[in-house]
């Protein structure tokens, strides 16, 4: 296998997702510059070699590719046209690889800008949880300008278990996301109220659940949030709810803009921000499903 050549990244955003595609990236022998707002979170990459940066810009500063993997769009604007932003410093011919869930709508401004400036910015998020993201089985979707995505491609497939293009569209890649985080909701949702149906029906729902798990719905993402939804026990955290909800919201926003009607999105938004304002604070997102179970009047 040919050599890949070692390159400067910066990487800016290391929760639990950012840090292992960070360390990945590291051990593929890669020199990096990490950013977090909260300065702790650098600490285990900063002893795995990297450097700790004092802002975007330090971290972005003679970088040939710089990823950023952010809450929400805010902060990734924020991030990239603040006083001390990946902008202020990104060389020219550098690609920017934006992992956050957005719309497709900012990384499209975000685009504009770095093109500018003679940069590049790909859209690449990832599907999978942080366990996946650890043991580098994420998926990828990606889209952007051709020439860039083959530069990072060997970059993104060091915590890849798979790379799917979406073309040169920038934003493309972010209404799979979008699309793919629906359909996660609507499992969810569909599995609460089949449970729920069948508990108080009299049956035994984690019973329910094996039985579908082993037959018509022997699939990972049933199998795993099934397990959570069926026991209800919702731990340990993966993403909160908040962040699902700002999900649901993106997706309704582009499904107004291109006339969409999605009245199952609308249900799980609804679920999803009951969830927000009662969150016990160290469960999953996938919680929201005990709001189906308690509008059947079934108290835990």
């Amino acid at each position: 296998m040919e050599q890949q050549p070692r390159l400067r990244i910066g990487f800016v955003g290391t929760g639990h997702m950012g840090a292992a595609m960070a360390t990945h990236l590291l051990n593929a022998g890669h020199q990096m510059c990490v950013y977090n707002r909260t300065s702790g979170k650098t600490e285990a990459l900063h002893h795995l070699g990297a450097e700790e940066a004092s802002s975007p810009a330090e971290a972005a500063r003679d970088a040939h590719v710089v990823f950023t993997m952010l809450t929400d769009a805010p902060a990734l604007e924020e991030i990239t046209f603040g006083p001390d932003g990946i902008l202020s410093t990104l060389p020219a011919h550098a690609v920017h690889v934006s992992c956050s869930t957005v719309g497709p709508g900012t990384n499209e401004d975000l685009a504009r800008a770095h093109s500018e400036r003679g940069a590049q910015l790909v859209a690449a998020p990832v599907f999978g949880k942080p366990d996946a993201a650890a043991a580098g089985k994420l998926w990828v979707c990606m889209s952007g300008p051709a020439e860039a995505k083959q530069r990072v491609r060997p970059l993104l497939e060091t915590y890849s278990q798979g790379i799917h293009d979406f073309g040169e569209a920038v934003g493309a890649a972010n209404v799979v996301k979008l699309c793919g985080n629906f359909m996660l909701g609507a499992a969810i949702e569909a599995m609460a109220e089949a449970f729920t149906l069948a508990e108080k029906s009299g049956l035994n729902r984690q019973q329910v659940y094996e039985m579908f798990t082993s037959t018509m719905f022997d699939t990972p993402i049933y199998k795993s949030y099934g397990r959570m939804v069926a026991t209800e026990d919702y731990k340990p955290l993966g993403a909160g709810p908040q962040l699902l909800e700002k999900d649901l919201n993106l997706v309704l926003d582009q499904a107004r803009t291109h006339g969409v009607p999605m009245p199952f999105a609308n249900i799980i938004l609804d679920h999803l921000s009951a969830t927000v304002l009662r969150r016990r604070h160290d469960e999953d997102w996938t919680s929201f499903a005990r709001r189906v179970s308690e509008g059947a009047g079934i108290e835990r």
